[in-house]
């Protein structure tokens, strides 16, 4: 008689299901091929291990190499330990090859700012060294949500509140892709306990010191509380509506810039007329598409507003100084150069 196979844990099941599925998208849209390294960003923590499992089960189903990085920020009292016993951890669960890395955070932009910056250099020297095309990061829904709030309270505009994509292509170096971005944290840790897996806890993650810290830990449940519960879920699925509506409007606007625009020596131009003619999402998307595409310029929001005065309120003044370039209007055109 067949014995009956043990039932599958739902929490395992669902951080299974949701890196299938987004392998299942890096193959189909060619971000990966059949035969390629996936990496995994692992702390060590539940949902970057929750991760790490759930990659080692479903890359080879689909014909995909598992390995793992493991970056070590050297910025608490025991960090080199606590990657080492990450790295045991990746190597059991067969994910190969598992690189360690250490790195020095500076402080330009904030502690948090800074570690993620030095993290992300780190990830992206690794994969191009063994030649891994995508790397997987344990962001889930929780931390969606987060985002969303933070951004919310930064005013920064549609872009931030956009959140994270699960997939992103990246001009220079790996795809990210976040697979648990559906998922919810405490479905993390239930697979880590359900697979016999024990997370490390990051002290930080506790510290109020930390903006995200206090939205995870005060503001989130204040505000079920106050709204009652799914306000996590509601906050990810607006994040995935303005994220379709963002790129939407970026394509019209890439679409709309070849017949706007005119390059030259000097740099680069937009019409006056059909800038006017357009809504202000659209105007304020060509002139940031512009400057980026000619001389590598993010600008702000503010930036973006004071250029576009020169469209539909200009009574003669002046350039404008960006940095690194200078935004002037001479009759129809907006131009661009090298400031």
């Amino acid at each position: 008689m067949n014995t009956p196979r043990p039932r599958l844990d739902p929490a395992v099941a669902d951080t299974r299901r949701a890196v299938r599925s987004l392998l299942a998208q890096a193959l189909d849209e060619g971000t990966v091929r059949p035969g390629d390294l996936v990496l995994v960003a692992l702390s060590g923590g539940p949902d970057s291990l929750a991760l790490a499992a759930a990659t080692a089960f479903e890359a080879p189903k689909q014909d995909l190499r598992a390995g793992a990085v493991v970056v070590d920020h050297a910025l608490q009292a025991g960090s080199e330990a606590v990657a080492s016993r990450a790295s045991r951890q990746a190597s059991e669960l067969g994910l190969a090859p598992v690189t360690v890395r250490r790195v020095a955070v500076g402080s330009a932009g904030g502690p948090e700012a800074a570690a993620r910056e030095a993290r992300h250099a780190s990830i992206a020297l690794v994969a191009s060294d063994v030649g891994s095309p995508l790397v997987l990061f344990g962001h889930t829904l929780d931390d969606q949500a987060e985002s969303v709030l933070l951004g919310l309270a930064r005013g920064s505009g549609p872009d931030s509140l956009s959140g994270m994509a699960p997939l992103t292509q990246r001009q220079t170096g790996p795809a990210y892709g976040r697979p648990l971005l559906g998922v919810r944290r405490h479905t993390t840790r239930q697979a880590c306990a359900a697979a016999g897996l024990a997370p490390w806890d990051d002290p930080q993650n506790a510290d109020p010191a930390f903006a995200r810290v206090r939205v995870r830990n005060v503001l989130l449940p204040a505000l079920e509380r106050e709204l009652g519960a799914g306000v996590p879920e509601a906050l990810a699925r607006t994040a995935d509506q303005l994220r379709e509506d963002s790129a939407a409007l970026d394509h019209f606007a890439e679409e709309m810039a070849e017949d706007l625009a005119e390059h030259s020596e000097a740099g680069i131009s937009l019409s006056v007329r059909e800038l006017a003619a357009n809504p202000p999402a659209l105007r304020q998307r060509l002139v940031r598409l512009a400057v980026e595409s000619e001389f590598g310029v993010t600008l702000s929001r503010v930036q973006t507003l004071e250029v576009c005065r020169l469209v539909t309120d200009w009574s003669g003044q002046g350039p404008i100084d960006l940095p690194g370039v200078q935004a002037s209007r001479s009759g129809d055109r907006l131009a661009f150069t090298a400031g």
